[in-house]
């Protein structure tokens, strides 16, 4: 492998330089193979990218398998080698392990827990909101800790700026809950300063993945990213003038200004992929004012002497208990699970028995 010269092929669609060496490495372990990189996953199907035109591709079955016991499935972003089979048919073989990776996790309402990745090898997510009526501080506040615990950079785009009356407004409610560091946009998607707007984030070589709700101007986003309308968009809806859902699959596409761009449908459910104490990480503002809690193991719920809560709005607050039950509860075996659940009855009855005792005096 000419690493010089793959490197400069496959630069095109985001080979940075801390992955060569490994991807060098791999390669020249199998060197009938080609490097090409996931730019859509269709259940079953793949399609490549080498750096020069996109190929139809499958993943062998003891890969999926393999990655499947890691509860690391192949994703768009993924660096892979393929080879052909005598039918000239394209089929990946071996992944590279992923540099970075947004994943979120699926519960099915009982005992099952599973980790699904979204995008693999991402430098900056976009993270795209309306500021019409898909504003929603809530749910931006889980994108902003999803993206923190992946250690991949955040940009708050704050599309559909045209129809807000009152921008500023809205604009200083989504600042006031940002990390440190991060970057707030607000655009009028359709416009043509767009790609201007977010040039300090396309550089060549680098990956952005937009993710946001459905019907937030993602799909539009990216074609004016573009120059080229490529995604499939729809209007709002007459009803209450949300947009509506068009995107079906993860696709990755190459802007002008040479960077890789990944394009998402709206995720229904965010669950964090993530441990307890590291949501806990994710709220600075929270952080900063434990260590003033009377009790080292202070919740911020009912303890006497809590710095928090009379320095945090409640609806922070809560949504900060809300992900760290959650976390806790994913992270738990079906008998943890059971048990806490039990814990918790008898918790009620307790209750409830105080408030008839209560009662009846």
């Amino acid at each position: 492998m000419n690493e010089t010269e793959d490197f400069q092929h496959l630069h095109r669609i985001g080979l940075p330089p801390a992955l060569l060496e490994p991807l060098a490495a791999l390669a020249a372990a199998h060197p009938a193979s080609s490097v090409m990189r996931v730019t859509e996953v269709q259940r079953d199907a793949l399609t490549l990218h080498d750096g020069t035109q996109e190929q139809p591709a499958r993943a062998l079955p003891g890969l999926l398998l393999r990655l499947s016991d890691e509860a690391s499935p192949l994703a768009v972003g993924d660096w892979v080698l393929a080879e052909r089979n005598p039918h000239r048919e394209w089929w990946v073989h071996e992944r590279l392990p992923p540099r970075t990776q947004i994943a979120r996790r699926l519960h099915d309402g009982r005992d099952k827990v599973t980790r699904a990745v979204i995008v693999a090898n991402v430098d900056t997510a976009l993270l795209v909101m309306g500021l019409d009526h898909d504003f929603n501080l809530r749910r931006l506040e889980r994108y902003l800790a999803l993206t923190r615990l992946s250690g991949i950079g955040a940009v708050v785009v704050l599309t559909k700026a045209d129809l807000c009356p009152d921008v500023e407004s809205r604009c200083q409610a989504v600042r006031s809950l940002l990390p440190f560091g991060t970057a707030m946009v607000a655009l009028n998607a359709l416009g043509s300063e767009t790609a201007e707007r977010l040039a300090p984030w396309l550089l060549p070589g680098t990956t952005l993945v937009l993710l946001g709700s459905s019907g937030t101007g993602k799909s539009t986003l990216v074609n004016s990213l573009l120059n080229d309308e490529r995604q499939r968009t729809g209007g709002n809806r007459k009803g209450d003038d949300r947009g509506r859902h068009t995107t079906t699959s993860r696709s990755l596409h190459l802007a002008p200004q040479g960077a890789c761009i990944i394009d998402t449908p709206g995720l229904r459910t965010l669950r964090l992929d993530g441990e307890s104490g590291d949501v806990g990480s994710v709220f600075d503002d929270i952080t900063m004012l434990a260590p003033r809690c009377r009790f080292r193991d202070c919740r911020h719920e009912g303890e006497p002497g809590c710095a928090v809560r009379g320095s945090v709005a409640g609806e922070r607050l809560a949504s900060y208990h809300k992900l760290l039950r959650e976390a806790e509860r994913d992270t738990m075996s079906a008998l943890e699970r059971k048990a806490r659940v039990a814990e918790w009855k008898v918790r009620h009855r307790a209750v409830r028995r105080m408030l008839r005792e209560r009662d009846r005096t």
